[in-house]
């Protein structure tokens, strides 16, 4: 590792349709995870879990996020990509953000945030608020 040149090229053949699933799949599970968590101090260790297992069992080796998909290509290693393939993983991973989305929407239904203001409705309904007039 500490032998190799600072910028390379990878030569990493990664393409295919088995290849472009599998990051769809990987970018769609993990947004999933992102979004469904429910307590915050999960988000790192079910992060953690889910790059992990789409590491190890995805066709694609779970790129995930086209940051690091432009830098894995500049990396002639095994977990390299040609650069000549990385626009297709890149509109994997889009469309597996965008399934994720509308999937997590259907999934994680959100409660309406509260402005912490109260109308003249809600003050009338509660008779022990301070602000009540």
């Amino acid at each position: 590792m500490f032998g190799l040149p600072l910028l390379q090229s990878s030569g990493h053949v990664r393409t295919g349709t088995a290849q472009w699933l599998a990051e769809a799949v990987a970018t769609f599970g993990l947004l999933l995870v992102i979004l469904g968590h429910r307590r915050g101090q999960d988000a790192p260790w079910m992060v953690a879990a889910w790059i992990g297992a789409a590491y190890w069992f995805t066709a694609s080796t779970s790129f995930a996020n086209p940051a690091i998909t432009i830098a894995r290509s500049l990396s002639d290693t095994f977990a390299g990509i040609r650069p000549v393939d990385v626009g297709a993983f890149i509109a994997a991973q889009l469309v597996g953000a965008l399934l994720a989305l509308c999937v997590a929407r259907s999934l994680f239904a959100l409660e309406p945030v509260s402005t912490g203001t109260l109308t003249q409705s809600d003050s009338q309904d509660d008779a022990s608020s301070p602000l009540r007039t």
